[in-house]
């Protein structure tokens, strides 16, 4: 492994200040929101801008067509003798409803080292501090070949990563993977997850009647739709402890091991800070064992949202129609994403049979080993960016392209992510922030150099 010559890397992140800044800027300032059909042109326009940034890098660069949103996937270097690893982020946005935010959340706000915008930390942050080390990687002589991956279907699910990665399988053959688009578990310390969870998202809807009725006409008879959807939550789990009654669910999951669970208590996690970051007034539990076990390696039902009915001022005294809530699972190892919604589907019939259940998205959970050479360099390269020795933990959060990668490329997965708890994942004022810009170079450059000798990679 070659030596690193930091004084030339931390020159080379100091001129690279401006250019992030520029990237940034045009790409949050497009509202790439795959999720609404009115973005569309947006997604292309943020399309196009991100295959000619990997082009001004010098990459040779294509753009894959889905029936839903593109792909952009591009490789730099191309020595057969060197060692390829593939670079993964995604691009596209949560939707930003104006309420709560402090500024417009497609405009970037630079302040004291920060950059505010939709995006700004889930991931566009994070792809281009990516993009700006390998760039020194191959200025430097790095030999490594690299391989990007930015999708822009990814806060919708993934719906045609698989197939379009499998149509250009030949083109993205790598040795190994790194995504960065995974949060910390506080500021002071970085985490290196070695496993995802899955997901299932579904909405339930129900329709007695034809037309708003007034209920001092038909109350007491008729059928209420929102009544009857918040019985049937209620019959699926617990709101006050969380634990899903849907019988079978839990059967077979695979729970952490001693030496991993000793992992989580002493990776700096403190329940406090965790409620800090995420504006939580209250948990279901304050043992912190059973918080870490919740978010990290536990199935989760949620409710996200109901429709129907009148929601203006005061009180409109209707029986409504129809109704709908939006639910969705957090899914780990051993729960197969299409049997849960079987069992889902089946259970809600038996209790309402009246009620449609619709899957909307399916990911499967991810867990790999938190040994072996690539865990180990990773872990030393949070040390040389961070100066920080990082957690191994598990990631409560989804990510489809991961297992389809995995499985379609055959290659090893490694997640550096860069995003802190209080940067504001799908929240109002989301931000990301130069020290993490300049510490995630430093990290990137470190692991490259470090994974350019491994032999034989996987």
């Amino acid at each position: 492994m070659a030596e690193l010559n930091e004084k030339r890397l931390n020159t080379y992140i100091r001129s690279a200040r401006k250019p992030f800044e520029r990237m940034l800027q045009c790409l949050v300032e497009i509202p790439s929101i795959s999720a609404e059909a009115a973005h569309r042109q947006d997604i292309e326009a943020a399309a196009t801008l991100a295959a000619g940034l990997l082009q001004e890098a010098g990459a040779q660069v294509k753009r894959v067509e889905t029936p839903g949103h593109p792909l952009v996937i591009a490789r730099l270097g191309e020595n057969p003798a060197h060692p390829t690893i593939l670079l993964y982020n995604h691009l596209d946005v949560q939707p930003a409803e104006r309420e709560g935010w402090e500024s417009d959340p497609f405009k970037l706000v630079i302040k004291n080292g920060r950059y505010w915008g939709r995006g700004s930390t889930d991931d566009k942050g994070p792809a281009l501090t990516a993009l700006l080390a390998a760039r020194h990687a191959r200025e430097i002589g790095i030999p490594l070949n690299f391989c990007f991956v930015w999708e822009f279907e990814e806060e919708i699910g993934s719906p045609h990563f698989d197939k379009a990665v499998r149509s250009e399988k030949e083109f993205l053959q790598t040795d190994s993977i790194m995504v960065s688009d995974t949060v910390w578990v506080s500021r002071s310390k970085p985490a290196i997850p070695f496993g995802i969870r899955g997901l299932l998202a579904a909405t339930l809807s129900l329709e007695t009647g034809s037309r708003d009725a007034h209920s001092g006409l038909v109350g007491g008879a008729a059928r209420n739709p929102l009544g009857e959807l918040c019985k049937l939550i209620s019959q699926c789990y617990d709101a006050a402890t969380g634990e899903v009654k849907i019988p079978g669910f839990y059967d077979g999951i695979l729970v952490p091991s001693e030496e991993e669970m000793n992992g989580f208590l002493e990776s700096g996690f403190t329940v406090a800070g965790f409620k800090k970051a995420h504006g939580l007034k209250g948990l279901r539990s304050a043992a912190k064992q059973t918080v870490l076990e919740a978010i990290w390696s536990r199935p989760t039902f949620e409710v996200h949202g109901f429709t129907g009915g009148y929601s203006g001022a005061g009180v409109k005294t209707i029986v409504p129609p129809r109704a709908e809530v939006k639910i969705s699972m957090r899914l780990v190892p051993r729960q197969a994403p299409k049997e849960i919604f079987a069992r889902l589907r089946d259970y809600c019939k038996g209790q309402n049979g009246d009620v449609k259940v619709t899957l909307e998205a399916t990911l499967d959970p991810y867990l790999s080993s938190a040994k072996g050479e690539h865990m180990q360099a990773a872990a030393e390269a949070m040390v040389f960016g961070f100066q920080t020795k990082p957690a191994l933990v598990r990631e409560g959060g989804s990510i489809g392209a991961v297992v389809t990668l995995n499985r379609v490329l055959n290659a090893p997965v490694v997640f550096l992510g860069l995003s802190l708890p209080e940067h504001g994942y799908h929240a109002p004022n989301e931000y990301f922030e130069w020290r993490q810009v300049q510490g995630g170079i430093r990290t990137f450059v470190f692991y490259f150099n470090r994974i350019s000798r491994i032999r034989p990679l996987g």
